[in-house]
């Protein structure tokens, strides 16, 4: 979807400049994104014998009020901040009984350009401005077979999905 296409609320002319010269779309966790790389190399997961590619690599943007929602990823996450306002980003353990936050933006205060997100921790972000571009390293590379949602936990994970909602919306003041 372009940026002339996204006609959900006013938009930063940014955000529709970025979604149309980086060619972003619709992403299931909510923002934008675009696979920028996807390694031609292949590894094999030691705890499962899975096959993924060695790395892949995304930007993603996220705007105004929209959050990422919860989700896990079976593999490191490395966020990378680009530019835009600090990006808030949670992260619970597995079992959601640990929540912390922190920012990634420019370097200063308490936030830093980069942050690990580690192999089945639990994450959300949101924007702390009009918009916020990041990109996503993830090794072993990303698969949406790894990508769990905690909308579709089922009800045996009821406890993580309730933890996981109750979070605060809003670790950090608003700007």
């Amino acid at each position: 979807m372009s940026g002339a296409a996204y006609t959900h609320g006013a938009m930063h002319a940014r955000v529709r400049e970025l979604i149309d010269s980086l060619q972003l779309t619709p992403h299931p966790e909510g923002g934008f994104f675009r696979e920028i790389h996807r390694s031609t190399l292949t590894v094999t997961r030691a705890t499962d014998r899975a096959e993924r590619r060695a790395l892949t690599s995304i930007y993603y943007l996220l705007t105004g009020p929209h959050r990422a929602e919860w989700h896990r990823v079976a593999a490191d996450e490395i966020w990378h901040f680009y530019e835009g306002a600090a990006l808030e980003l949670c992260i619970a353990a597995p079992d959601a009984a640990s929540i912390t936050s922190c920012l990634v933006g420019p370097l200063g205060g308490n936030a830093a350009p980069v942050h690990v997100v580690p192999a089945g921790d639990w994450q959300a972000a949101r924007s702390l401005g009009d918009y916020t571009l990041v990109g996503c390293s993830v090794g072993p590379g990303f698969d949406f077979d790894d990508f769990v949602l905690v909308r579709d936990l089922g009800p045996e994970d009821a406890q993580i999905a309730n933890r996981l909602r109750a979070y605060p919306a809003r670790a950090y003041p608003a700007p």
